[in-house]
């Protein structure tokens, strides 16, 4: 049996867009792992492709409507479980300070900086996040997805302001911003 299944996710914080979810039991060493968000885009696209030749993964996401209706929490709770129903291992270890009230999940703060599995999680999710966003982009190209990847920029909300929310927008994420202000 696999000894360590490193998970992590991508999509927490944006207004809008998937949360993804990644697990991954590497199978062999991959150089130049590290944090999703420390690497650039062409380094995480170069890694993706290795690290799905390199092992055994899992990728689970839910539409901006999930996270709505159920709440983040949830969600990642609902996807960490997942996530460990899919892949058999021994331990597994989450990026972060929180189980989600998933038993059997250790956690670590900065794993995926420190720990090459999470690391690789790190960057499946992120790496699918980022894609999706960029698919939608298209439909949507007045909300310039491709330059802020559904987080709340200012030129994010400012599209917001301009043109109202998409299907892509999580409703449940308020933005002081978007607010009216009250005299």
């Amino acid at each position: 049996m696999n000894k360590l299944c490193g998970i992590d996710e991508a999509g927490r914080g944006p207004i809008a867009g998937d949360l993804v979810m990644a697990g991954c039991i590497l199978h062999s060493h991959v150089d130049g792992l590290d944090d999703s968000k420390k690497l650039s885009e062409k380094k995480r696209e170069s890694l993706y492709e290795e690290i799905i030749k390199n092992s055994t993964y899992h990728i689970v996401k839910f539409s901006p409507r999930q996270i709505d209706d159920e709440g983040i929490s949830k969600c990642l709770s609902s996807g960490l479980k997942e996530i460990m129903q899919n892949l058999t291992c021994e331990e597994y270890l989450f990026d972060g300070n929180t189980t989600f009230g998933v038993k059997g999940l250790q956690t670590m703060v900065k794993a995926d900086g420190k720990v090459p599995q999470v690391s690789a999680a790190s960057i499946l999710a992120k790496v699918t996040h980022d894609r999706d966003i960029l698919k939608e982009a298209i439909k949507y190209p007045e909300y310039q997805f491709e330059k802020h990847k559904g987080y709340g920029t200012a030129l994010h909300v400012e599209m917001i302001k301009k043109y109202g929310y998409c299907e892509l927008h999580r409703r449940s994420y308020k933005l002081k911003a978007l607010e009216p202000t009250l005299f």
